[in-house]
């Protein structure tokens, strides 16, 4: 491996915080800002290229920052599941900024353009550490950049609802940081050691000698729950609709598609690398994490089915998801591990697309929010028609979509667990429970009003069309070809720990 490909880590990391930092200083001008962000998060997606092909045969490395060992320097920790989710985080952000650019533009005043998009590099900047780093107190700190830096970009559209949403999203958030805080300070008091690679050693030791297990329970416990809000994972999912509902099309997007993921991420690392699955099993916190991913995957969905308006819809439908991504990290195996790392791939990749085809079929219907005045809008924006129900079959789990292959390989894993019967079942139902919302958003788009003047054809923005295609060319990639994505993720997987 060479040398350039050692320090990309860092390089991307700091791509897109000095891009954050610049992004003020730039000439005001239309589009900018936009571009600015844009090319930073792509020389991240071409970095991640690279490294991916660096480390695809199953290479691991890690990155002493400013070269000092541990326990006064922190380190970045890479291998291919972390080179494949900085990819498709990079991806999916890039396209995310630019299928809302309209909305973007005419929801956010000029003056906060610069700040909008300095907030969304901050984001990806933390969602790249919480990717790569090796350091449990650096991902608390990149977890409070990253819930500043969400919130702000929540309320950067103006008006009350928008203020609202984001004090709720901070108190939350906040909730669960000080969950998490206290549980590091508990891990550290046990261990002596905030690097997780040193922490799982101690854990080890500790669980071997029977020695402090309520104190680790707890560590843990606190741990999960500080995580499981972030993750908005039920029944800590509250604030996500209200988020989602008030913000503009690209904060959306880019909170349910890329924001939650980090979050996820560290409770697999914290899994695999902090306490290790056989602690997490003798702990019976896998069993806990089961049970609130299958009790998600229904309330999120049961939740969804209530919804009058479509992006509280599609939020709701995002809590269903995330329930997928934490029944697979509860089963406590790497084949769930796996599965859940593919739907997180697969979720990045298919909400943006639902939330940009949203905001593209509400510009149609007026500017309209609720379901029923979509009615007929496909036929005004195909191309956000078209991305509206690739992403609901997906979510839906219909073959040849992407979500088909992630709940198949959700399935297939839970065949090699002992919660076989109640995983299967709860799949089964939700994904009934998910065409009960979806197919109806769908027939209601396809519909057309009552009136045949309201028919009013407009050809998108190229710049829209063409990302439209992209997400839907990644949708069915995703559904038809992912078994050498899976076969590599399982390679990164065996090499995460």
């Amino acid at each position: 491996m060479s040398l350039f490909a050692y320090n990309i880590p860092f390089l991307s990391i700091f791509l897109t915080m000095f891009a954050a930092i610049l992004m003020p200083l730039l000439p005001n001008r239309r589009h900018i800002p936009e571009r600015t962000a844009c090319a930073a998060v792509a020389g991240v997606g071409v970095l991640s290229a690279f490294l991916l092909a660096s480390v695809r045969l199953g290479q691991t490395f890690t990155f002493a920052m400013g070269h000092f060992p541990a326990p006064w320097g922190n380190e970045l920790r890479a291998g291919p599941l972390e080179a494949i989710l900085s990819l498709a985080f990079s991806i999916s952000m890039v396209l995310s900024i630019l299928g809302n650019s309209g909305s973007t533009e005419a929801d956010i005043p000029r003056r906060k353009q610069p700040l909008y998009y300095s907030l969304i590099c901050l984001l990806m900047s933390s969602l790249l550490t919480l990717t790569y780093t090796n350091d449990l107190f650096t991902a608390y700190v990149f977890i409070e950049i990253n819930t500043l830096a969400a919130c702000g970009i929540v309320a950067a559209r103006e008006g009350p609802e928008t203020v609202r949403a984001a004090l709720r999203y901070l108190i939350m958030s906040l909730v669960g940081s000080g969950l998490l805080l206290t549980a590091i300070c508990l891990l550290y008091d046990l261990t002596g050691h905030l690097l997780m690679e040193n922490i799982r050693p101690s854990v080890q030791g500790l669980t071997a000698s029977g020695r402090y297990m309520l104190p680790l329970a707890a560590s843990l416990s606190l741990m999960l729950a500080g995580l499981g809000v972030k993750s908005a994972l039920y029944p800590f999912a509250f604030w996500l609709p209200d988020a989602h509902g008030s913000a503009t099309n690209a904060s959306s997007a880019i909170l349910s598609g890329l924001v939650i993921k980090g979050h996820i991420l560290l409770v697999i690392k914290v899994f695999c690398r902090v306490y290790g699955m056989e602690a997490v099993q003798q702990l019976h916190m896998d069993k806990a994490l089961l049970i609130l991913g299958l009790l998600a995957m229904i309330m999120g969905s049961v939740h969804a089915l209530n919804q009058k308006n479509v992006k509280r819809m599609i939020a709701w439908s995002s809590v269903a998801q995330v329930g997928y991504i934490f029944m697979g990290i509860g089963l406590n195996t790497a084949a769930g591990i796996a599965a859940a790392c593919l739907h997180i791939i697969v979720h990045a990749a298919v909400k943006p697309m639902l939330f940009t085809a949203a905001g593209g079929l509400s510009d149609a219907a007026g500017h309209r929010k609720e379901l029923h005045s979509l009615m007929g809008s496909f036929y005004v924006n195909r191309w956000a028609g078209l991305g509206f129900i690739a992403g609901a079959f997906s979510m839906i789990g219909l073959p040849t979509f992407a979500g088909f292959a992630s709940k198949l390989s959700l399935t297939l894993a839970a065949f090699d667990s002992p919660a076989i019967v109640p995983a299967l079942t709860v799949l089964a139902a939700s994904s009934v429970l998910n065409a009960l919302y979806y197919v109806p958003a769908v027939i209601v788009i396809l519909t057309p009003p009552r009136k045949a003047a309201a028919l009013s054809p407009t050809s998108p923005a190229w710049l829209y069309r063409a990302v439209m295609a992209v997400f839907l060319i990644l949708n069915f990639y995703l559904g038809l070809f992912c078994v050498p994505l899976l076969r590599l993720i399982e390679k990164g997987v065996r090499v995460f720990g």
